[in-house]
């Protein structure tokens, strides 16, 4: 039973916690490029993966569980609690940051597709254009935020393999 917790711990480790972190950049690919349905798809699908990335969680709990009782393992092991405390920062960012940020850009978008733009866009500089639309649907906010989502994430991966 041990063997499949680790088993299902690591897959949906890769399968649910991976597009989590890497479906904000292609989102802020989407933002770059003007495509305002993909980027609301991609909200979606960044939410849906951080909720469903919760089953990670209950599959190591049931891993701390089963371990071994001369291993000394509990929730109060310093790479243990390292890890959930960096994985809830990450979900929190993730649901109350990147994905709203994601949601607003697109929003940011039918504003700009429907030509309900302001002004500073046509007489900023040429180039500059691009630079005002992304700070205007938050684009930086989505690019800083899940930057962090990915380092605390592969810290976790870090403690995970190394268990200092």
């Amino acid at each position: 039973m041990e063997t499949l917790l680790n088993v299902l711990h690591v897959v949906a480790a890769v399968f649910l916690i991976g597009p989590m972190a890497i479906l904000p950049m292609s989102a802020m690919r989407m933002l770059r490029n003007g495509h305002k349905s993909e980027v609301a798809s991609l909200a979606k699908s960044t939410n849906l993966f951080t909720l469903l990335s919760l089953l990670v969680v209950v599959f190591g709990f049931g891993v701390l569980g089963m371990s071994d009782p001369k291993d000394h393992l509990s929730v109060t092991t310093g790479w243990v609690l390292i890890s959930i405390i960096a994985y809830v920062v990450a979900l929190a960012l993730n649901l109350f940051v990147v994905v709203p940020a994601m949601r607003k850009a697109a929003e940011s978008l039918q504003v700009v597709a429907a030509g309900n733009v302001s002004s500073d866009a046509e007489v900023a500089p040429r180039g500059a254009e691009t630079t005002t639309a992304q700070t205007r649907t938050g684009y930086p906010q989505i690019a800083i935020s899940s930057g962090v989502v990915t380092l605390l994430l592969a810290l976790v991966v870090v403690l995970m393999v190394w268990k200092p």
